[in-house]
């Protein structure tokens, strides 16, 4: 009965998938049918330039290029594969760093008053004027490109993480705080036992947007690091020739989008299996 159960809710999810999909597909294919009869200038002109239909671009997947290039789906499938490591380092490393930042403002106000503004303040300065500056500094230091733009990743993902830990430290039930004090708990055993187990909540919350903002750091941070092997040297290259293979373009940022929903599930499935575990007055 269980296994049933769960099987009907899975196909209830593929089916409400599918009709979204088919709801945006038919969105899409509507308004561009009425900008391109009723030729519409606002918000912009539509046209098969602004707008190719979608089947042109799932099209474009599984064409050539060009004569000398492989289908542009095997093409895409390399790019996103290297990105995807660029942002799952990336992705690491600022997880790791912001709960490490998270963890030290919730035990200190003295670090929460006087760090706090300068950690909200990093994420007011644009990433494309911290790419080329990192890019420089790591390359003088012979750094590889790619884990430059693993840092540069990085950049965007350790900001929620440490705004969620620090709410969710902060969120521990005071009474069972006072209990583990009561009996000598040191700061640690608080941390591990009461506060991280607690903030998981939070946590999760904060690493699916950081999951997604890693794919976006990667593929901003190839440009300045010249990677042309990366999903952002196939925007550019792509972009180059918009006006005349505009689907090429659209194809790559649908590669792009499905690695961002790839790194999205993973920290569901995480979530799923991470918070059951966890103690059930946390769960």
């Amino acid at each position: 009965m269980v296994r049933a159960a769960g099987v009907g809710q899975g196909a209830r999810r593929a089916g409400l998938l599918l009709l979204v999909l088919a709801v945006l597909w038919g969105a899409w294919e509507g308004f561009r049918a009425l900008g391109v009869h009723y030729h519409w200038q606002h918000p912009f002109p539509v046209d098969s330039t602004s707008m190719p239909h979608i089947h042109d671009m799932l099209r474009a997947l599984f064409e050539h290029p060009n004569a000398a290039s492989p289908l542009l789906i095997v093409t895409l499938l390399k790019a996103a594969a290297f990105t995807a490591k660029e942002a799952a380092l990336g992705f690491a490393m600022g997880t790791v760093g912001g709960f490490v930042i998270g963890a030290a403002l919730a035990h200190s106000r003295m670090l929460q008053r006087g760090f706090l503004p300068y950690v909200v303040a990093s994420q007011t300065v644009p990433i494309l004027a911290i790419a080329p500056m990192v890019v420089i500094w790591f390359g003088s230091q012979h750094v590889t490109a790619w884990v430059s733009v693993a840092v540069i990743a990085s950049y965007l993902t350790f900001f929620p993480v440490a705004i969620a830990t620090l709410r969710g430290l902060h969120a521990a039930d005071h009474r069972a705080l006072e209990l583990m004090r009561s009996y000598a708990a040191g700061t640690w055993t608080v941390l591990w036992k009461l506060r991280f187990p607690t903030a998981l909540p939070y946590l999760f919350s904060a690493l699916k947007i950081s999951a997604t903002a890693s794919i976006v750091g990667a593929i901003i941070g190839e440009s300045p690091s010249s990677i042309q092997g990366g999903l952002g040297g196939a925007i550019l290259n792509f972009a180059q020739y918009y006006t005349f293979q505009p689907q090429n373009l659209w194809a790559t940022n649908l590669i792009a989008a499905l690695l961002g929903i790839a790194f999205f599930l993973v920290v569901v499935l995480a979530e799923k299996i991470v918070v059951r575990a966890a103690p059930e007055n946390v769960a």
